[in-house]
């Protein structure tokens, strides 16, 4: 590996990272319907636990409904259970042949646990951020205590992985922002 190859793989990696956080994100109940809330969810269903969007169409007919319409009607009970079940404060409406979620309006109770939710997951990604860095260092050790590198080239190498580093927090924090406006905006 060489240090080229370790900043490429940080890189890959904190971009791995953006997208997770944006999926989680993605999820958050903001008072809006999406089907991020539920596409994943996992649903026991044939013996075999898969995500919502493999059984299901799922449609948003209105700005505050999710719409799910299974492609086997006897999946219906199957998607309320996991909706019920994933902890995600959502009640299911069964009609016989699809189920609607009517998406609750925020109080600001809610909103500011939300920002505290948003604020978690943006730690954890930097969390993220600071594992790849090391990781990445702990390559630039190897290859110095290798004799591949010379310990200035470590310094060089380390100065260009930490300007990533800093344009991964500061895309995370843009990130963080403007999910906690979303969650803020009345």
């Amino acid at each position: 590996m060489s240090v080229d190859q370790a900043i490429s793989d940080a890189v890959s990696n904190f971009d791995k990272a953006i997208i997770h956080l944006s999926e989680e994100f993605s999820r958050l109940q903001v008072g809006r319907a999406s089907t991020g809330l539920v596409e994943n969810i996992m649903v026991e269903i044939y013996g075999v636990s898969q995500p919502m969007k493999a059984i299901a169409s799922i449609s948003i007919p209105e700005a505050r409904t999710i719409q799910m319409q299974p492609w086997d009607k006897s999946a219906l009970a199957h998607i309320e259970k996991a909706i019920s079940n994933a902890g995600l404060g959502l009640n299911p409406i069964n009609d016989g042949v699809l189920v609607r979620i009517n998406i609750p309006q925020l109080t600001q109770e809610r909103r500011v646990e939300l920002s505290k939710i948003v604020k978690k997951f943006t730690e954890e990604a930097k969390i993220t951020g600071r594992n790849i860095r090391q990781e990445a260092h702990n390559a630039f050790k190897k290859l110095r205590a290798d004799s591949v590198i010379t310990e200035d080239e470590v310094h060089g190498a380390d100065k260009r992985l930490q300007d990533k580093v800093d344009d991964f927090n500061k895309r995370v924090d843009d990130t963080a922002a403007l999910k906690e406006k979303d969650i803020m905006t009345i």
